[in-house]
């Protein structure tokens, strides 16, 4: 179904009460972000004071999900009132509030102050690499309360539309959402991701001639992960402990789980273990999205590669 904007078509019920708290650094998303989330269906209002923000909920329950974005730069901005309220909108019956925080490395923040030439709201009169170490000392504590923490360093726009619609967009209420995910260690560790684990000690098909340009999408890369002896035991017991865990997160309210495995290279085990994985989630009956770091990343450098 097409999203809309028409804030005279409510969305069901169940989703009436869902509120998005939208933040992050300046430059890491955000405005992208709040787009996304009303092209999919929710109010969106950016900018928001947050001495606003219960005026705004006092009264009728919200029609449909809506989606704030809060910035730094407001002038009563501050972590400490922020972090109250999210404590205080976690204590309002019928209301489900999430806090999205979009987030990059401070590298890539300068890089695109750099290339769009502004200067940093924080610090208009100083660098922008000031202004992001002190946004990002001012952010930490909300940081740490996200329900939703999203790494937008090498993800293009395109990137992190499909990144939100897989986590926001309407499903039919069906509870906890889980992401599944394959990364490289030589990368470093996702950011944002709740459970990880290291699949590094399968046979790595790298070494194999005929698979090493395949990834672990492929059948026959996927076979000969699955073919090393401990890959049933191993790996059942990694999807067992996640079906283990998954409804005890929903009975705490959790509403979106992310799940990473690594490996070497982020091409062949932990592509083919997170398919793997994912299936036997989706196939308990969870609704279960995939994302591969390491291929997207590829994918979206091709271009560039064939034009040099």
């Amino acid at each position: 179904m097409t999203p809309t904007n028409d804030t005279t078509d409510p969305i069901p019920p169940d989703h009436g009460a869902r509120l998005v708290l939208v933040t992050g650094p300046s430059g890491a998303g955000r405005s992208t972000a709040i787009n996304v989330l009303e092209d999919l269906g929710y109010e969106a209002i950016d900018n928001l004071p947050l001495s606003l923000l219960p005026r705004l909920l006092d009264g009728t329950p919200l029609p449909k999900p809506m989606a704030l974005g809060l910035d730094a730069r407001n002038r009563d901005f501050s972590a400490f009132a922020l972090i109250e309220t999210i404590d205080a909108l976690g204590s309002i019956p019928g209301l489900k509030a999430e806090v999205l925080y979009l987030d990059a490395a401070p590298e890539v923040l300068q890089r695109r102050y750099s290339e769009t030439r502004r200067r940093h709201p924080i610090a208009p009169a100083e660098t922008p690499e000031q202004g992001i170490a002190r946004e990002n000392d001012l952010l930490t504590g909300i940081r740490a309360r996200a329900d939703i923490l999203i790494d937008t360093s090498e993800m293009t726009p395109h990137d992190l539309r499909a990144d939100l619609e897989r986590w926001f967009a309407d499903k039919g209420g069906v509870g906890l959402a889980v992401s599944v995910q394959s990364f490289s260690y030589k990368r470093g560790l996702p950011r944002g991701v709740d459970m990880v684990f290291d699949v590094r000690f399968l046979r790595n098909p790298y070494w194999v001639p005929e698979l090493r340009a395949l990834n672990g999408t492929d059948d026959t890369v996927a076979a000969y992960v699955a073919g090393d002896s401990r890959f049933d035991d191993i790996i059942g017991r990694m999807s067992d402990l996640s079906l283990a865990l998954l409804p005890a997160y929903a009975a705490e309210g959790k509403t979106h789980l992310a799940i990473a495995f690594g490996c070497t290279g982020g091409q062949h085990r932990s592509v083919a273990v997170t398919e793997h994985v994912a299936r036997s989630l989706a196939a308990a009956g969870w609704q279960v999205s995939t994302r591969h770091r390491e291929m997207e990343r590829r994918a979206a450098l091709a271009p560039v590669l064939r034009t040099e």
